[in-house]
């Protein structure tokens, strides 16, 4: 399904140089106020424009376009799945480095920075892990001893080579789970408890001083009735903040930003307020995954400009709050899409009841959306007062 004639937008010429501050430029290129690209735009407030990025499709000899995207686009680079549990180490002690060594040295090569992810979440674990505590050949005692290996050994590998770790991921429940109670989540709380938690960071920066390390989760954009028993952004703040006062190395909290537009979702001044709250607690944060999917409605499939129109303006407003509220916080250091062409992205794959898509800067065919022009003019007239320099964050020890 191809929905480009209606997708696709048009140029936007906008008189720019005059306006451009000098904020020096990192990541491998000095600042060329020239260069309208995300990566570049982003640089002059210190600000990191990252992609989630698909290994199939950066080896697809026939997709070049894929591959100039991320590198002329973005100044930092995730691995999609790459750096993922089963991807790594689909047979016990066997590790697999090709895709995750191949995204680090698509990253060196282009002067980009890497995130990593994950290194602890109940998904997309590999079988022989989940199976051995299930028939009971891993006990408590040995699957902890696991975790600490698998940490060690990723971090290790990768030391001085990553900026940001994704250390756990998504530890916390959700109001509509059961119970409806917030609490800790999945697999590795029912096995080893909630400590794993603090563990996971400490290993971690056992294993790499300087990496910066990050507890990312979804649905934390911006608090809500406050309670921790309901409010999860409340109940993650409280959580990090209690891992702090206990000595834990956490440098940061991503909030994914996995939005729809059939959601209210939330204005600026929410999100930049939640941002805020985690910044007064000393740590960093980031925007880790962003996408803003759409219901794929008959009329949108059919083409009809009428349902399509408001869908792509939604989801660039969207995108919109969440960048304004980034750049609006000294210590948002980094801004990732997950995934930037509807080609390649997850959303339709995963949500499929009722179908979704429209979730990124880019359409199939490559041509960049309502968001991308959005996100693109966010760039260019933001500055002082209200949009600052990033604060740089030392790795806690």
């Amino acid at each position: 399904m191809l929905l480009r004639r209606w997708i696709a937008a048009g140029v936007v010429a906008v008189a720019t140089v005059g306006v451009l501050s000098t904020v020096p430029a990192t990541a491998g290129r000095p600042h060329d106020p020239a260069d309208q690209s995300l990566r570049a735009l982003g640089l002059r407030h210190g600000l990191y424009v990252g992609t989630a990025v698909d290994t199939a499709a950066l080896d697809d000899p026939d997709d070049p376009r894929y591959r100039e995207i991320v590198r002329d686009e973005f100044s930092s680079v995730t691995a999609e799945n790459a750096m993922k549990w089963e991807s790594l180490e689909p047979t016990r002690g066997r590790y697999d480095w090709a895709a995750a060594d191949k995204i680090v040295a698509t990253a060196q090569r282009n002067g980009q920075r890497l995130r990593g992810h994950v290194l602890v979440w109940h998904n997309q674990l590999p079988t022989w892990l989940t199976d051995g505590v299930a028939d009971g050949s891993i006990d408590k005692a040995q699957l902890r001893q696991i975790l600490r290996q698998h940490i060690t050994t990723v971090v290790s590998r990768y030391r001085g080579k990553i900026w940001q770790w994704d250390v756990v991921n998504e530890a916390v429940s959700d109001p509509w789970d059961d119970p409806p109670t917030l609490h800790y989540k999945g697999f590795w709380a029912q096995h080893l408890g909630p400590g794993y938690v603090a563990d996971a960071f400490r290993w971690a920066r056992a294993a790499d001083p300087k990496a910066l390390l990050f507890y990312n989760d979804y649905n934390i954009e911006a608090f809500g009735s406050g309670d921790p028993a309901d409010d999860k952004t409340q109940f993650v703040h409280d959580m990090v903040r209690d891992l702090l006062a206990r000595g834990v190395p956490i440098d940061g909290v991503g909030s994914q930003g996995h939005l729809g537009t059939q959601y209210g979702n939330f204005d600026t001044f929410q999100v930049a307020d939640a941002l805020r709250r985690f910044a007064k607690l000393g740590l960093a944060t980031a925007f880790t995954e962003v996408d803003v999917r759409s219901q794929l409605t008959e009329g949108v499939r059919a083409g009809v400009p009428d349902e399509i129109n408001p869908r792509l303006q939604a989801s660039a407003a969207n995108f919109h709050v969440l960048l304004q509220a980034c750049l609006a916080e000294p210590r948002c250091l980094s801004f990732t899409v997950w995934g930037f062409t509807d080609r390649h992205s997850w959303v339709p794959g995963w949500f499929d009841d009722p179908p979704e898509g429209l979730a990124t800067l880019y359409d199939e065919n490559y041509q960049p959306k309502r968001a991308y022009q959005t996100v693109k003019a966010d760039l260019i007239f933001a500055g002082p007062p209200y949009v600052l320099p990033r604060v740089t964050p030392r790795p806690r020890r």
